[in-house]
Order: C-alpha cells, then structure tokens, then sequence
C-alpha cells in the first residue's frame, strides 16, 4: 500500500511528534496533582528520563504510547508501509524501556507505566478510577506497576461511561 502523504508532507507529520508535555503526560499529571501528589518532570540524572518523577515516594513514572512502545492493545497496529523499519523501530524502543527500567530498580526507584490505552479508547478507565489507582499505587508499595486499559496492575475493571449519549462523542460510550 502505497502512502497517501507525499514525503515531505509525512516528514511534516513525523516532525510534529513531540517526545515531551504530551496530552497522555499532562493527563496524568493533572490527576496526580489533583490527588495532592508532587512531582519533578524528566529528570535527566535517572535513566531513561522518565516522564514524572516522584521523589517523596522514590518513583518513576513513565507515560508510554501504545504506539510508540509497542504496547498489544486496540491503539497498536502495525503500519502497512515499511513495516520492517517500524518493527525494528518499535523493537529498539521497548529493549530501550527495558534497560531503564532495570537501571532505575537497580538504584533503588520504584518505576511504573502508564500506557496510552488507560487514558483514551475503547478501553479507557474513566478518571475517578485512573486517578484514585494513581494515588494508591504511588502511595503502595509495589516495586514496578502497569497501567493499561480494561485492566490495570490492580486487576480492577474499568467503570463504564455513565454519562447521558448526547453528552458523549462519537466512539466514547460503550452501548
């Protein structure tokens, strides 16, 4: 399958991808703050810069895209063109999360992930469940945790959006 976009139009729309203040990122953020949690943001001295670090609780929390980090959800599909490159590309960042996160263990910080797929999609938790699961797993003990959609670390099950049809977009509700 050929690309719709020409090359400089694809290399516009790669350019525009940024690696920090991500909408997933400042989601979490806000949620955290909100649960008066206290945070640093890419500290540079920790491996793999995660994105929020909470040093009171001694963790490091990355926000990963489903996409980018090759997470098995409904948000990861394999591109159809130059899929060799995208496969190893994918490959490289999750052996590269890999190392951080047996770096960050091995200096003593409790790390966790939260994947895109917890904050948007059809298996997104609602947010009085995503940010009280942040605010108890921060304040557990758990060495690492995981945050997916449908079910997290804490094998809880996501609320459904109750939420009257005409107030929800197109593709949010689960009818």
């Amino acid at each position: 399958m050929a690309d719709v976009l020409t090359p400089a139009q694809r290399q516009l729309n790669m350019q525009r991808i940024r690696a920090r203040n991500t909408r997933p990122e400042i989601y979490v953020r806000r949620l955290l703050h909100r649960h008066g949690l206290r945070f640093r943001l890419h500290r540079r001295d920790l491996p793999g810069q995660p994105d929020i670090v909470l040093p009171r609780h001694r963790l490091a929390l990355f926000v990963h895209g489903c996409f980018w980090h090759g997470h098995t959800c409904a948000l990861f599909k394999v591109p159809a063109t130059r899929t060799e490159f995208w496969l190893a590309k994918i490959a490289a960042n999750t052996a590269r999360d890999q190392r951080a996160f047996e770096a960050l263990g091995a200096l003593g910080w409790r790390r966790g992930c939260v994947w895109e797929c917890a904050l948007k999609g059809p298996d997104r938790l609602s947010e009085e469940v995503l940010g009280s699961m942040l605010s108890e797993l921060v304040r557990s003990y758990a060495q690492t945790f995981e945050v997916r959609g449908e079910v997290a670390a804490t094998g809880r099950q996501r609320r459904r959006d109750t939420r009257p049809p005409q107030f929800r977009r197109s593709g949010d509700g689960d009818d």
